[in-house]
């Protein structure tokens, strides 16, 4: 059985009456095509009949008595008809011709040198780069909505690096305005400008980047670890232009680097439980031993002895349970506090030390209050190591301290910098250890205390240090709890 021959439904709007019968004849001359054939001479009936979508194709003259062919592709454009709109014209006008083209018109033919193969022709490559433009735009839009919708932030660069698109995730990344993304260059929002370079020469020269990871951060907005993949593109007039992605990582490294000190926490913790155990049976015999021992003696430089004794037994006993109190969970008193008066407190309480050393204190506060859920006095023993490390860690006669707030939507950011001697990267790995320390007569229990209360108020620490240039505490802390 032959397969059915597919009904095409044509519109011919045209004025003329006589232009519409000999149109319609050409029509009739095609073999191989079934067309059903309507005729429009008003101009705004034209237009319903568009609005209503009835048809495959329309044949469009140029004079519509006021208005013209032109004027009704344009409306129809506006109403977003993906039909084709084939144009006819009294005479050859390139002008008109091109127009027609640009507005939208899939094809234009000239009355006079009209024929059954050329119409056939125009309508056959019009139905199918219509179907073409059809599955184009499905297609597009599919991955706008990938592009747009997308959770990871990704952007279109010109050949000079500026941006040209960005989508919703790389706006919120950054905190700026999509707007102003063209006056921003790709090199222009990572933190390292070594980062930066390295980069830029990578791009150029190999034209793809995989997963390389960098610190992102555009003017004051908070600094995010991303892994960075971009490639090198053309279009298909030769322009060069750049594509990529940043995939945010922050809170992995810092769900990571939380789960590394909270392991070495929990190891030191075990550590300590044993030793405390261990220890402290042998200090209670030796209490014991002493307190008869001073009980029968009648010698007094015995007994001073003995009290030496007694003394350093008990200092081991309260170093013990300052370490079991280091390694365990602190219990929070939560309340809205201030943050401005838990860090003024701070200061006050360092303020000698700070002067005895000619330091330059400098804080920047946000112009708006920040209220956090927090245990004032125990956030206050908290800042208040990170402080006097600082200080202590300046021995020089241009000492300078900053300590900076800053608001981010769902949490405020806490920087005490200071231009000291710096940490050492083997000390840095281990500076939150519970015993683990640089000074002559520390004990190492003051920063594993403070990372216990930083978490405890689900909060972290970020430490970036250098030598001889000085050391950054940055603690992130939630405006809720």
């Amino acid at each position: 059985m032959a397969a059915s021959i597919p009904v095409i439904r044509i519109l011919i709007i045209d004025d003329d009456e006589d232009d519409y019968f000999i149109t319609s004849e050409y029509l009739s001359n095609i073999e191989g095509k079934s067309f059903v054939v309507d005729w429009c001479y008003k101009y705004n009936d034209a237009l319903k009949n568009i609005k209503a979508d009835m048809h495959d194709v329309y044949l469009i003259d140029y004079r519509l008595g006021a208005k013209t062919g032109i004027d009704l592709i344009k409306e129809a454009i506006a109403l977003k008809s993906d039909k084709p709109f084939i144009l006819l014209t009294g005479k050859g006008d390139i002008n008109i011709d091109v127009e027609a083209m640009k507005l939208g018109a899939f094809d234009y033919l000239i009355k006079a040198e009209l024929s059954s193969e050329k119409l056939e022709r125009s309508i056959r490559y019009s139905i199918d780069r219509s179907e073409t433009l059809k599955e184009i735009r499905a297609k597009e839009k599919r991955y706008r909505n990938i592009f747009d919708k997308s959770g990871d932030a990704i952007f279109v660069a010109d050949k000079d690096f500026y941006f040209t698109e960005v989508n919703y995730a790389f706006c919120e990344l950054l905190n700026c305005d999509k707007n102003a993304i063209g006056n921003i260059r790709l090199f222009d929002i990572l933190s390292n400008t070594q980062v930066s370079k390295k980069l830029e020469e990578t791009l150029v020269k190999e034209d793809s980047l995989e997963d390389f990871e960098a610190d992102v951060q555009y003017m004051n907005s908070e600094v995010h670890r991303c892994i960075f993949s971009a490639s090198k593109e053309k279009d298909p007039e030769g322009i060069v232009y750049y594509q990529g992605i940043l995939h945010d990582i922050t809170f992995i490294r810092k769900a990571e680097k939380a789960t590394l000190q909270a392991e070495k926490l929990a190891a030191a913790g075990r550590l300590v439980k044993t030793l405390a155990h261990e220890v402290r049976n042998p200090i209670n015999n030796i209490n014991l031993a002493v307190e008869q021992m001073y009980s029968l003696s009648s010698d007094e430089e015995e007994k001073l002895y003995l009290d030496i004794v007694y003394r350093n037994s008990n200092r081991i006993n309260e170093l013990i349970t300052e370490l079991l109190s280091s390694s365990k969970p602190t219990e929070m008193q939560f309340k809205e506090t201030n943050l401005e008066t838990i860090i003024n407190e701070v200061i006050s309480n360092a303020n000698d030390r700070i002067k005895l050393k000619n330091i330059q204190l400098e804080i920047n506060y946000p112009e708006e209050k920040i209220m956090l859920p927090s245990d004032a006095p125990k956030m206050i023993i908290a800042f208040s190591n990170i402080l006097i490390n600082a200080v202590e860690a300046i021995d020089h006669a241009n000492g300078k301290i900053n300590i900076t707030v800053q608001k981010f939507k769902s949490m405020v950011a806490i920087q005490i910098e200071d231009n000291g001697h710096g940490i050492s990267a083997e000390h840095l790995s281990r500076l939150f250890e519970p015993y683990f320390t640089s000074k002559r007569n520390g004990i190492g229990l003051g920063l594993a205390s403070t990372l216990n209360i930083i978490q405890s108020h689900n909060g972290a620490v970020d430490v970036n240090s250098q030598i001889n240039h000085g050391t950054a505490f940055t603690v992130s802390l939630p405006l809720q709890q």
